[in-house]
């Protein structure tokens, strides 16, 4: 510990060592008597007993799916309530801003000009990288190891005799997937001598014994796939195209610059296209999420997000700094004419309204057939009557839990089914409203083993340190009512309006 070290660093904040010190005291004070509060607090057992008895518990329900397709097709159109129903969602179908803008993109691949490439180029490129479009040799090579030299040269001679390899690997007390290397180029071959050797065989020969690394060899090959060249002429037009691209990449920033000492100078953004040679586009109308007025995805805009939310932040007749594109490219826009949102007229928007309007009343009949069924089965009438008038079935789920996540019944079905005890009937919707469920709780199973041993350990955790919070709350609170701090404002306002600060 260095004491001037000390000082000095507090002296750079403006601090004495004494007012150090006793912060950290307070600091010290404060945490003692939230440890005193609130560490080690235990979660009373009662209380985790709770816990695993509402967590444990299962039920059993049965239920009927009640589809859209029960209510009748609406085939006439109340003229009344379309317009109310319209009047009250015609936010919904507000005519969104649009905006009509210009862009000018510079990648490589506008400016890339393959016809200015000499044949020759073409030619010394293939082959200066010939490798690059060749395909290697591989062979199928298979290699015996030896003790040594002399139980090698023995192999050898008895499959010159006419034994087979196969013959020698079985004496060998060895199985043919043992000696296989697989399928492999000269150069995958750890051992050089190997290598030449196995690359140097006709297909189905043995070769002399070798030096290996782990004794002496012989190795068989089964199989050679020659090299492949690709021709030049099957792939001259690509080679063409890549060297285009790699001029034009060269060529992107001094394209940029031309284009900015254009603009610069007076020149329109599309006469500035035309100079330097590069194409204009105009989009007509566009909204903030690339929809035509008529709905229709503007598709292959570049730098699609980017561009979007930029030409809805720009001014129009503004000119903007370009965009990074992709390829160290640039895109230049600007935003011709702003066509402000708008609420429209009901006859513009029609059909629209009229299927969205047929879709809630069918969804606002079809859960007040569920209420009139969950009424009726809370009445008294069985679900088998319901499924059997409305030509449905009744279907049974068991071992449901409050944390179950059922495909058929799904969350708010789930919830449903511990909204009340024995004997409950609840109605739920699915998520996109077409279709209702209405269940009955049959069978309540308490757990077995709802002790606190069966919360577990995490949860335990999770529950204490919500207790711990809770006193802590609840000491902060009486402490601002035993010590009420006060903030005179004026007095603060003042002090800072004077430079005090």
């Amino acid at each position: 510990f260095s004491r001037a070290q000390f000082d000095a660093v507090l002296r750079n904040v403006g601090m004495r060592p004494e007012d150090y010190l006793k912060s950290r005291e307070k600091i010290a004070v404060r945490q003692q008597v939230v440890d005193a509060v609130t560490d080690g607090l235990p979660v009373p057992k009662a209380f985790l007993s709770a816990m695993a008895q509402h967590a444990g518990e299962n039920r059993t329900v049965d239920y009927i799916t009640i589809p859209a397709s029960i209510i009748p097709a609406i085939t006439t159109v109340d003229e009344a309530a379309l317009k109310k129903f319209f009047d009250e969602r015609k936010e919904s179908y507000k005519a969104p801003e649009y905006r009509k803008f210009s862009y000018v993109r510079l990648l490589p691949d506008d400016i890339a000009d393959p016809k200015a490439i000499a044949d020759a180029d073409v030619l010394a490129d293939y082959e200066k990288n010939k490798a690059r479009y060749t395909t290697p040799e591989t062979r199928a090579i298979e290699q015996l190891v030896f003790a040594n030299d002399a139980a090698a040269k023995a192999a050898k001679d008895k499959i010159v005799g006419g034994a087979t390899f196969e013959d020698i690997v079985k004496l060998e007390n060895k199985a043919m997937t043992d000696v296989s290397l697989g399928v492999l180029k000269k150069t995958d071959v750890p051992d050089p001598k190997i290598a030449e050797a196995a690359f140097a065989l006709a297909s189905g020969a043995v070769s002399d014994v070798i030096p290996g690394p782990f004794g002496p060899v012989l190795v068989r090959v089964t199989a050679v796939t020659p090299e492949v060249v690709q021709p030049f002429d099957s792939i001259k037009d690509q080679i063409r195209k890549d060297l285009a691209l790699n001029d034009a990449s060269n060529q992107v920033l001094d394209v940029h610059d031309s284009y900015e000492d254009s603009r610069g100078g007076g020149e329109s953004m599309k006469a500035t296209a035309d100079k330097v040679k590069l194409k204009y586009v105009t989009i007509e109308a566009i909204d903030a999420t690339a929809q035509t007025p008529d709905g229709q995805t503007v598709k292959d805009l570049p730098e699609s997000q980017n561009l979007i939310a930029s030409v809805f932040q720009a001014e129009e007749g503004a000119e903007n700094a370009p965009l990074n594109a992709a390829n160290n490219g640039f895109i230049w826009y600007e935003v011709e004419k702003i066509t402000a949102s708008r609420e429209r007229t009901l006859d513009e928007v029609r059909e629209r309204v009229i299927a969205d309007w047929k879709a809630a009343t069918i969804n606002e009949q079809l859960a007040a057939k569920a209420e009139d069924v969950r009424k009726a089965v809370a009445g008294g009438k069985t679900l088998d009557a319901v499924a059997t008038e409305l030509a449905l079935t009744k279907e049974t789920k068991r071992g449901i839990k409050r944390d179950s996540d059922d495909a058929d019944l799904g969350q708010d079905g789930v919830a449903a089914a511990f909204g009340g005890g024995l004997g409950y009937v609840a109605s739920v919707s699915n998520a996109i409203g077409d279709q209702q469920t209405v269940l009955k709780v049959t069978e309540v199973f308490e757990p077995t083993d709802a002790t606190e041993t069966a919360v577990p350990e995490n949860r335990k955790q999770q529950v204490a340190r919500g207790l711990a919070d809770d006193l802590l709350d609840q000491l902060v609170a009486r402490l601002q009512e035993t010590y009420p701090v006060t903030v005179n404002s004026a007095v603060i306002d003042a002090a800072i309006q004077s430079g005090a600060f």
